[in-house]
């Protein structure tokens, strides 16, 4: 098992940080990392998402939503042509400071046998998350002027 785990506070809302995050249309304006995401966000649903970690041509997938608390928290598992191979249970969480201010923390917990021949990658990606939280952090702090 491998995770990665980052974190940024953001002077804003949850409510306008969670209305950011679940407005798949335009993901793909703002964010460096997932490039476009679509599909109805709710429990059980199966959504479609690219992602284009640096120094990667991409990678498209259909993961499952397993968590959608509004203004909390959006959980999905995505699998990696078979189950137990190589799954990854991404996160996006929003922990209330107070009225205006988030801790936004993304994380991924991968699972599976080809973990280990993936490392590399590993690290492109949470470069990748990285870079959409300030993407994040820039665009609800404006909503917020």
């Amino acid at each position: 098992m491998k995770e990665i785990y980052t974190e940024i506070r953001i002077n804003a809302s949850p409510s306008i940080v969670w209305n950011i995050i679940t407005d798949f249309d335009n993901f793909g304006k703002w964010n460096p990392f997932i490039r476009e995401i679509s599909g109805i966000p709710k429990v059980g649903s199966e959504i479609y998402v690219f992602i284009k970690p640096p120094n990667s041509d991409g990678m498209k997938f259909k993961p499952k939503i397993l968590k959608f608390d509004p203004e909390n928290e959006i959980k999905w598992l995505g699998k990696l042509w078979i189950p137990k191979l190589f799954d990854g249970e991404h996160s996006l969480i929003i922990k209330k400071i107070n009225e205006d201010n988030v801790l936004f923390i993304q994380k991924e917990r991968f699972q599976g046998l080809l973990v280990p021949l993936f490392s590399n990658m590993l690290n492109d990606t949470k470069s990748g998350f990285q870079m959409m939280n300030q993407k994040l952090k820039q665009k609800a702090e404006k909503k917020m002027l």
